[in-house]
C-alpha cells in the first residue's frame, strides 16, 4: 500500500521536541529527514567566522551567496541526526554553540535569507518524501504538505528539555538562564515580520509538555495511519 502521506511538516517553538519527533518518524518511514533550523544555523556559524555583522541583512545575504551549506544524512555514529557542512567542513555540533545560539534567530529574520533558504528546501521537498522540521514549513515551505503537525509545550518542560540537552553535550549551562534565552528565541521568532512561527490554519496542534518521545511519536502515526487508510 502507498503512503499518501510524502511530505509531513513539523512546526514549533525551540525545545518542542519537533526534531526528535521529526528524526524518528522519518527514521520509522524511510523518509528524508530535513530540520531546516541548521541552514540557519549553519549561516550565523559562517557570518560569526568571517566577522560578518548578524543584523546586517545584505552583507549576509552576500555571504550566503558565496557558501556553501549541505545537510546530508549522519554519516558520524556520534548522535547527530544530520551531517551539517559549512563549505565542505563538518559543522554538524558546532552549530550548537552557545553564541551560534544567540544570534541564528536574528539571522533567521531577515526576508532575503529566508527566501533563499525556502527556495533551497523546496527543491529538496520536491525530490523526495520528506519530513521537514522548522518555523514556517506548514505555512510558507511547504503549505500543501499531507500533513502538517505543530508541536508545543510549556515553557518550562522546553526550558528543562532544552537545559538536559546542552548539559549532555558537555555545556555548562543554568537553567534560569536557558529559560530567558528560551524566551528570547520565542518572542523573536513569533514576532519577526517575516514568516512568523504560527500554526497553519490545517495544522494538527499537539501539547507534548506530559508525552514522552513514543507516546508523541504513537500520537503522530495515529494520523498517518487514519490518513492512509481514508486515502484506500
Amino acid at each position: 500500500m502507498t503512503n499518501p502521506v510524502r511530505t509531513i511538516a513539523i512546526d514549533g517553538p525551540v525545545a518542542s521536541g519537533k526534531s526528535t519527533l521529526g528524526f524518528v518518524l522519518a527514521q520509522r518511514l524511510g523518509y528524508l529527514y530535513l530540520d531546516t533550523g541548521v541552514m540557519y544555523r549553519a549561516l550565523a556559524l559562517a557570518a560569526l567566522q568571517a566577522g560578518v555583522p548578524t543584523d546586517d541583512e545584505a552583507q549576509l545575504e552576500e555571504l550566503l551567496q558565496h557558501t556553501r551549506i549541505e545537510v546530508q544524512a549522519p554519516n558520524v555514529n556520534d548522535g547527530r541526526r544530520q551531517t551539517v557542512l559549512l563549505n565542505g567542513q563538518d559543522v554538524s555540533w558546532e552549530v550548537y554553540q552557545p553564541q551560534v545560539e544567540r544570534h541564528v534567530s536574528r539571522v533567521a529574520a531577515f526576508p532575503a535569507i529566508r527566501r533563499a533558504m525556502v527556495r533551497e528546501q523546496r527543491r529538496i521537498a520536491a525530490a523526495q518524501p520528506v519530513v521537514m522540521v522548522g518555523r514556517d514549513i506548514g505555512t510558507v515551505v511547504m503549505p500543501d504538505a499531507d500533513l502538517k503537525i505543530y508541536l508545543r509545550a510549556s515553557t518550562e518542560a522546553r526550558a528543562q528539555r532544552r537545559y538536559h540537552e546542552l548539559r549532555a553535550r558537555g555545556q555548562q549551562v543554568e537553567l534560569a538562564d536557558v529559560m530567558q534565552q528560551l524566551r528570547q528565541r520565542d518572542a523573536q521568532d513569533t514576532e519577526r515580520a517575516d514568516s512568523p512561527l504560527q500554526p497553519a490554519a490545517d495544522a494538527v496542534i499537539l501539547d507534548n509538555t506530559a508525552l514522552n518521545v513514543e507516546e508523541t511519536l504513537q500520537r503522530v502515526w495515529t494520523l498517518i495511519v487514519g490518513r492512509t487508510v481514508s486515502e484506500h
